[in-house]
């Protein structure tokens, strides 16, 4: 199987609804896992060997290390509950990653938001030392 074939994007998105499932219900008992933490992508091996689990956390940094390392360790029990749920040959073992992209587009939306508003604000300045050159 190619790994863009639309089989293996079927799999990835399955295995990704899967795991968003698993985390948001709770199934896993580890309290270091953040409850706001959601699976961004998955990329299955076209062995299914592998996967790269792409996961974003609403939180500080201390919070996502703890996550991360709370996913890291329940793994196989992840592993075990994706296998009872999807039907495939061989269950893959998952990789977690911190995804950064979400974070990324907050902070650069907050810095177009600051560059729009300090353009706004030196274009009323202009507008005014017009008018006041106008009225002399």
């Amino acid at each position: 199987m190619r790994k863009n074939s639309i089989k293996n994007t079927r799999i990835n998105g399955e295995v990704q609804r899967e795991l968003s499932m698993l985390i948001s219900r709770g199934e896993i008992k580890d309290p270091r896992i953040n409850p706001m933490t959601s699976v961004v992508a998955v990329e299955v091996a076209p062995d299914l060997k592998h996967a790269k689990v792409y996961i974003s956390v609403l939180g500080d940094e201390e919070s996502r290390k703890a996550t991360l390392a709370g996913l890291k360790s329940a793994a196989p029990f992840i592993r075990g509950q994706l296998a009872r749920t999807i039907n495939l040959r061989n269950t893959p073992e998952l990789t977690f990653i911190m995804d950064q992209s979400i974070e990324y587009g907050v902070n650069m939306s907050k810095l177009i938001d600051e560059v729009n508003h300090v353009s706004v604000e030196e274009a009323e300045e202009v507008n005014n030392d017009l008018q006041e050159d106008a009225d002399k």
